[in-house]
């Protein structure tokens, strides 16, 4: 194991926290629909908890309506529970073949309610990228204690380690500065 190894595999994962954060945003709901809002709901299929997605389609005609179509029809009253039940605070209405799902404009103070949620998924981000960085610091400090790597390569790595921390981070600050700039238009 060298450093370079060290850091690319930091590297990957704080690209997968990264990526969590953006799959959690996109589950915040702003004052447009959009199918990415019904990404992380799971619905109760036949004793089962199934994501939402592999149960049905969401389209998003308008911009605060969606229209859910579920594959199996047997399985709408249970997807209509899952919804109403979500943190989306949404009431779903269906038909026997397709659920419609209204989305009211945005009270500030819902708003601001999002944007507190937004903020600690950030942070709960930011707490992993961190340690990902402490663990790989652990890392390279144990190969340079083994022997395997020289002071300066441990110096240089810590630099290096640093950096990539830094350019996670502000990706996950410009991902929520982007993600309060959404909710706070009308």
């Amino acid at each position: 194991m060298t450093t370079q190894s060290v850091l690319a595999d930091a590297n990957t994962k704080m690209n997968k926290a990264v990526d969590v954060a953006k799959e959690d945003f996109a589950a915040i709901r702003t004052g447009r629909a959009h199918p990415s809002m019904f990404a992380k709901i799971m619905v109760d299929y036949y004793g089962t908890p199934t994501p939402l997605s592999q149960l049905a389609t969401v389209q998003v005609p308008e911009a605060r309506l969606a229209m859910i179509t579920p594959y199996d029809k047997g399985a709408t009253a249970s997807i209509e529970k899952a919804i109403r039940e979500s943190d989306l605070g949404v009431n779903p209405g269906g038909d026997g073949n397709v659920i419609r799902v209204n989305f009211p404009q945005l009270t500030e103070e819902r708003r601001k309610e999002f944007i507190k949620v937004a903020k600690a998924k950030a942070e709960d981000s930011r707490v992993a990228i961190r340690a990902i960085r402490r663990n790989a610091k652990e890392a390279m400090e144990k190969l340079e204690k083994d022997g395997g790597i020289s002071k300066d390569d441990l110096t240089r790595g810590e630099k290096e380690l640093e950096k990539i921390t830094g350019d996670h981070v502000h990706k996950i600050d410009d991902l929520l500065k982007h993600k309060e700039a959404e909710l706070l238009e009308v």
